[in-house]
Formats: C-alpha cells, sequence, structure tokens
C-alpha cells in the first residue's frame, strides 16, 4: 500500500487542479488574462519527484484538460509531457537547491503551454490567428503564473513530499551540514583521536 501512496496522490492531485482551474481560477482575470494552475502543477510535480513522475503528471492532467475543454484529445498532453519531464530533469541533472527555482522553472512551463498551444492549433488548422495581442495574452499569462509559482510550488510539496523518497544526494547533504561525516576526512578525523590504554 505505501507504494501506492505517490500515485494516489498525484491522482486527486490532477483532479483538484483541473476542477479548481476551471470552476475557480478561471473566472478571474488579471490585466485581461487568467492563470493557469496546470503547467505550474506538472512543473512542481517534476522538481520534486523526477521526470518519470512529472511525465506521467503531465499526460493525466493534459488528459483531464482536454477532456473538460471537449478539445483535441493528447494536444494539451503533449505540452505537459514535455514540461513535466523536462522539470523533472532538471531536478536529476542540477539538484536545484534554491528557493527561487521554480520562478524560473514556472516561467518557462508557462511559456512552453502558450506557445505551444498555439503553434499546434495552427498546425492542426484551428482559426486561431497569431496576432500581437495574442502574443500579449501569452505574455502577461508568464507573468501571472512566474508570481503564483512559489505558492504553488509550496502547495505541491506539501501535498506529495510525504509520499516522496528520500533522496540519497540530499540525505547526504544534510549529513555534511549537520556535521555529518564527509568522505573527504581521514578514518582518524571520522573516529577522532584513539585513546590508548595505558600499559
Amino acid at each position: 500500500m505505501s507504494g501506492l501512496r505517490l500515485p494516489l496522490r498525484l491522482i486527486a492531485l490532477a483532479f483538484a487542479t483541473v476542477v479548481i482551474q476551471q470552476t475557480a481560477i478561471s473566472q478571474i482575470s488579471i490585466f485581461g488574462v487568467s492563470a493557469d494552475l496546470a503547467p505550474l502543477v506538472v512543473m512542481s510535480v517534476g522538481l520534486l519527484a523526477g521526470s518519470l513522475p512529472g511525465a506521467i503528471m503531465g499526460f493525466a492532467t493534459g488528459l483531464l484538460v482536454d477532456t473538460v475543454l471537449v478539445q483535441t484529445l493528447g494536444v494539451t498532453s503533449l505540452l505537459y509531457i514535455v514540461i513535466g519531464y523536462w522539470s523533472g530533469r532538471v531536478r536529476e541533472l542540477r539538484d536545484p537547491a534554491h528557493g527561487l527555482v521554480p520562478l524560473a522553472v514556472g516561467a518557462a512551463a508557462t511559456a512552453t503551454a502558450g506557445i505551444g498551444m498555439t503553434l499546434i492549433q495552427f498546425l492542426l488548422g484551428v482559426d486561431a490567428p497569431v496576432s500581437l495581442v495574442l502574443a500579449q495574452q501569452i505574455f502577461v499569462t508568464v507573468l501571472v503564473n512566474t508570481l503564483l509559482a512559489l505558492p504553488v510550488y509550496a502547495v505541491v510539496r506539501r501535498v506529495i513530499q510525504p509520499a516522496l523518497p528520500e533522496d540519497p544526494r540530499r540525505r547526504r547533504r544534510r549529513a555534511y551540514t549537520t556535521g555529518g561525516l564527509s568522505p573527504l576526512q581521514r578514518p582518524s578525523q571520522r573516529l577522532g583521536p584513539i585513546s590508548r590504554s595505558p600499559r
């Protein structure tokens, strides 16, 4: 049952994200656009859990979005898979520990979702003319989502972190910063001075 904790939490998170987005967030207009929580949530899962869970979360969330909006199935999933996977790769390759990393990755994820959706609709022949107004809407959406990236990341971390396996890299880093053993120390330094027994 412990192995199902993370998948169950991700499923619940995907449903909650789509429901909140469509029932509440989409009704709030900021500078003429609405925030888009879905790419931020997918990005956060990738940064916290890795590339594979991020890609799976992206596929599931995108499929739910396409179903709710009654649009071509798989279009949003394709974009969110890319967002989740590359967010996870950032975690696996760079192991970002800086608190502002979700801001940059969230902005990139939102830009990928907006520009990618426009390009895919254009290739599919959907009547969505590319104009300066559309570019402005994408830009403003990126700005709004950047402001929301840290709060969304904090909520996602609170939801899924109890189900995540401990990262050995962070365990080693925590050991070093709390006075644990470092592999650069000599064995005698690790054990401290050896007291000689009196003869």
